[in-house]
């Protein structure tokens, strides 16, 4: 049976889109294409050239799904910027270099032992009656000396109920009703005091207790049943009590040499939404807003108007704004990781060495005092330069696409995307060598970003906005409490009465 064929004698090897479902010719065929002459040979060649090229092309896409989905499945919480908790059962290895110090309790170590105290709350005596030996009372011989222990415990928990009364007089001269005026927080018959709504806000804000729990806890543990309710309006009232605070907060962040920032995901009414940190060593300002980038920055009021530097990962929408900017090198070092292990390259592993040991000297310097001179920054620049220059040479721009109909530039591999922003960004990357006031890093807003992911892993969606944007208020009020050394408990009790806790001016 013969084949079906085209005009020029060969349909099974007209390309298709499927190249690889073509049958391959016999030796018969093949003398009978010869047999027709020239031209049926060259039509024959043109279609294998054709069919060549389209495999080529699979071939190539093929060889890149493959390394996506390997880098995928290589990636983890060190070579990438995946959360711990996505990482499989064998712990990745540290980016950490070893240090020399020993393991446990370093020298000088003050230590965590409990300890005695010289005025117990409590002295219970325990008497010798009578001799072990031969039974002879001892009640009325004194002691010759006493042992002692101590047990550290919580004593009965229970709800104080304080009243207030206001005496009412009549003036004898004049015959004027007087009455005793109540403290001014003092306001209706039965209400719950600041110290117990600084608790639950506490518990619920800070803790991530959810509710529902929390209600459960303090029927458990105070015997007093809280409502929801109660919980919620505590919370919306320190949340308009703060705002003159979150006011100040901000107008120190803008103050401020160096600001990190950071935004993560957060759900409201059950839609995907931004939570956003501004922060530094003593300041914390948090909000909740629908964008990720500009306009939420635009919203907070801090960016537009700060004339510092940012610390971030790099999120283009930062880079709009006309403050300095300063790179998180962690997150470079995870990817110079993933780089390293997933494709083999050489380059990735000498950046890191590089960019660790501007580190350790910036550092060694920093705590003497000093600074790098100019002679180590030009050579530093130097060494930075050679290793992009060993990198593009490794990872070629692409080639222009081949019978491709689709517009743009072809999408680059991730060690070529790399180098492009450690080549165009090497002041920011390098920021922390240039001034000894920016981190090699961002963590202080990862860290203060983190436990809003655990909230969302505890209590999940936000029920409204408000309850959102009180959380964010709260929170950014108790991180910037506890960043100053300031007892959380007393910070928001003084907030209820009238003296919340204000970071002083030159906190930053």
């Amino acid at each position: 049976m013969s084949r079906p064929r085209n005009s020029k004698g060969h349909d099974h090897l007209t390309p298709s889109p499927d190249p690889y479902q073509i049958s391959p010719l016999s030796r018969e065929e093949i003398l009978e294409v010869y047999d027709r002459g020239p031209e049926a040979v060259i039509d024959l060649v043109e279609s294998l050239y054709a069919i060549i090229i389209l495999q080529a092309k699979r071939t190539s896409e093929l060889e890149e799904r493959v390394r996506s989905l390997e880098r995928q499945l290589n990636k983890n919480s060190r070579n990438s910027s995946k959360p711990p908790s996505t990482d499989i059962i064998n712990k990745p290895k540290s980016l950490r270099s070893k240090s020399d110090r020993p393991v446990g309790g370093q020298l000088g170590h003050p230590g965590r032992t409990l300890h005695r105290v010289n005025d117990p709350d409590h002295t219970v005596l325990h008497q010798v009656h009578v001799c072990s030996t031969c039974g002879t009372s001892l009640t009325n011989v004194p002691p010759i000396n006493r042992e002692r222990r101590q047990v550290f415990d919580l004593p009965p928990l229970k709800i104080e109920v304080t009243e207030h009364q206001a005496e009412m007089k009549i003036c004898p001269g004049c015959g004027r009703l007087n009455e005793a005026v109540f403290p001014e927080d003092v306001r209706q018959t039965a209400q719950y005091g600041s110290r117990l709504k600084a608790s639950a806000i506490y518990l619920s804000q800070y803790q991530l207790i959810p509710y529902d729990r929390l209600s459960e806890l303090f029927a458990d543990i105070f015997g007093h049943n809280l409502s929801q309710a109660t919980l919620v309006n505590a919370n919306l009232s320190c949340y308009e009590i703060l705002e003159p605070v979150e006011d100040e907060i901000k107008k120190q962040l803008i103050d401020s040499h160096v600001i990190h920032l950071d935004e993560t995901g957060m759900r409201i009414k059950g839609r995907r939404e931004w939570l956003h940190v501004v922060s530094t060593g003593s300041l914390t300002y948090y909000a909740a807003h629908h964008s990720r980038g500009t306009e939420a920055n635009k919203t907070m009021g801090i960016l537009p108007i700060f004339e510092g530097r940012g610390v971030h990962d790099g999120w283009k929408p930062y880079f709009k704004f006309a403050c300095l900017h300063a790179l998180c090198n962690a997150h470079h070092l995870r990817e110079l990781t993933g780089i390293a292990e997933v494709d083999g390259q050489e380059w990735p592993c000498d950046m890191i060495d590089l960019l660790l040991e501007i580190k350790r000297t910036a550092e060694e310097r920093r705590s003497i005092g000093s600074w790098l001179d100019p002679d180590e920054i030009e050579m530093f620049e130097v060494r930075y330069d050679q290793i992009i220059k060993k990198g593009m040479l490794e990872n070629p721009p692409p080639e222009p696409p081949v019978l491709s109909k689709k517009r743009g530039r072809k999408k680059q591999t991730a060690a070529k995307n790399l180098l492009d922003r450690l080549s165009e960004r090497q002041r920011e990357v390098l920021a922390f060598m240039y001034d000894p006031r920016v981190p090699f890093d961002n963590n202080l807003a990862e860290r203060d970003i983190r436990m809003v992911k655990v909230q969302q892993k505890v209590s999940g969606t936000f029920r409204s906005k408000r309850g959102a944007d009180s959380f964010c208020r709260i929170r950014g009020y108790i991180s910037t409490a506890r960043k100053n050394s300031v007892d959380v408990l007393d910070a928001i009790q003084g907030a209820f009465e009238g003296k919340p806790y204000v970071p002083p001016s030159a906190a930053f």
